[in-house]
């Protein structure tokens, strides 16, 4: 174990540093790129590259058909609704702010847990539940974001895929996928891209070829691909074998505050003092929620999908 600690320590800094920066890079290429096919291009690619990385490790790819139908109801739910949306919504809402939305998940899988499964809450799941609404509440009561509608409807639109998140992490919990993580998350990513292009073609988006993107926009998505679905991926997975599935989720906490700075920095978003106390009080209701196992398992079980 001693002479894979610096590959511990790298792994985390990827699923820290990488995964934070994703809510920077898609609020980057959506300024000039319609956002469902942004994610088609990307989840093609990455899932692409993840099937050949399979074969070329000489791991099966082989699904049944029930596994075939519940990787698309997950590439739906994660990819095609959860990221896709969520990628739209980042045309009215800032990067950081958003990433501070997308880490109350756990409240809302711990609702639906309630509400499908009858799972009585523990008292630290209570806690966790009042500072989770404490912190949502005054994010989102900011006077410059109750009198911007745009803003408003990206809000309503984030809550909207982190219910279709929280319902996939549900879901693929229960639910029969390929035994190797690595192929089931490449086949969710393959489907949600075909899904992802059928979507934007259906909904008149403007298309527009790579080439003709900015050079920042084309970076942008080669380290969302690479780095984004592969690098963080690979790293996440690696992790969830060598450490508790509890230290794997404090990506959870360290996620938005990466974004918000990043936000902060490169694009010059608004950093308020209520923003901050808010993301105080959201992230440690996050911590009561995903500091019992079986959230916590559920949760880093489920994450790769969500960015």
């Amino acid at each position: 174990m001693k002479e894979s600690k610096p590959l511990i320590i790298t792994a985390f800094i990827a699923i820290y540093i990488i995964w934070g920066s994703t809510y920077l890079l898609n609020k980057i290429v959506v300024t000039e790129v319609s956002p469902l096919l942004l994610a088609a291009i990307r989840f093609s690619i990455s899932g692409a590259l993840i099937m050949l990385i399979a074969k070329f490790l000489k791991v099966s790819i082989k699904l049944t058909k029930k596994e075939l139908v519940n990787s698309a109801i997950a590439g739906f739910l994660f990819l095609v609704y959860g990221n896709g949306m969520f990628v739209w919504a980042l045309k009215f809402v800032d990067s950081g702010f958003a990433a501070l939305l997308a880490s109350t998940q756990p409240l809302f899988v711990l609702f639906l847990l309630r509400l499908l499964d009858g799972k009585k809450m523990q008292r630290q799941s209570i806690i966790g539940v009042v500072l989770g609404i404490i912190g949502m509440y005054l994010l989102v009561s900011q006077n410059e974001i109750t009198t911007s509608k745009d803003m408003l409807i990206g809000i309503f639109m984030i809550f909207s895929c982190i219910l279709s998140w929280s319902y996939g992490s549900v879901f693929v919990a229960k639910a029969t996928l390929p035994k190797n993580f690595f192929v089931s998350t490449g086949y969710q990513m393959l489907i949600a891209g075909g899904l992802l292009f059928v979507s934007s073609f259906l909904l008149n988006e403007s298309w527009s070829s790579p080439l003709n993107w900015s050079l920042k926009a084309q970076g942008s998505m080669v380290l969302l691909i690479v780095l984004g679905s592969i690098v963080a991926f690979t790293a996440f997975n690696y992790l969830l074998k060598v450490v508790s599935a509890e230290k794997v989720s404090t990506s959870a906490y360290v996620n938005p505050v990466v974004a918000l700075l990043l936000g902060w920095y490169f694009l010059d978003e608004n950093l308020t003092t209520q923003s901050v106390i808010a993301s105080v009080v959201l992230l440690s209701g996050v911590y009561f929620i995903t500091s019992r196992k079986r959230i916590s398992k559920l949760k880093a079980t489920t994450k790769p999908q969500k960015i």
